[in-house]
């Protein structure tokens, strides 16, 4: 039997389902997918649904669901996912958070958007090592890291969709 969160969603009419994966990846096209393959019989088959439907995407398709991440280190304001998810650079020192703030610069200039991590149990000094690596890769590389870093976070956020119950906070 499915958990509760997930049989509330595969039950869902569109547009709520819709919002909740918006909320999980802002690209439309990958959105789109997830509602078609309703309901789901497991978590294990939303998330292979959601790697499959990952799989897909174009790189315009990437850039909408990059579009919808904040740059490491600087969450948008009233975003609760994101602050819990780069939990790792709240205590972080200035010194660190400037040099985030560089490097997610650098990084933008050269890639032409943010630099995206699944951030979540990451320190925050991981973070700097991972742009630091990353920043030497060619946009091909790279564009194949962020598929596979936004699959990372699609699956801890549609757990979260899953084992959700109801009145619990999401």
């Amino acid at each position: 039997m499915p958990p509760a969160g997930l049989t509330r969603f595969n039950t869902a009419d569109d547009g709520t389902a819709r919002a909740a994966l918006h909320e999980v990846c802002a690209s439309r096209a990958w959105g789109e997918r997830m509602l078609a393959r309703r309901p789901y019989a497991t978590t294990d088959a939303l998330f292979a649904a959601s790697d499959a439907a990952m799989a897909d995407l174009t790189a315009a398709d990437l850039a909408e669901a990059m579009a919808g991440h904040p740059p490491i280190g600087r969450p948008k304001p009233g975003d609760p996912t994101s602050r819990r998810e780069q939990s790792g650079m709240a205590g972080a020192s200035d010194a660190l958070k400037a040099e985030m703030l560089e490097l997610n610069l650098a990084y933008q200039e050269k890639f032409g958007h943010v630099f995206l991590i699944c951030a979540s149990g990451r320190t925050g000094e991981q973070m700097r090592d991972a742009v630091r690596n990353r920043i030497d890769n060619t946009p091909e590389q790279e564009r194949e890291i962020v598929r596979a870093e936004l699959g990372k976070i699609n699956r801890i956020r549609l757990t979260r969709i899953a084992e959700h119950a109801e009145g619990d906070a999401a």
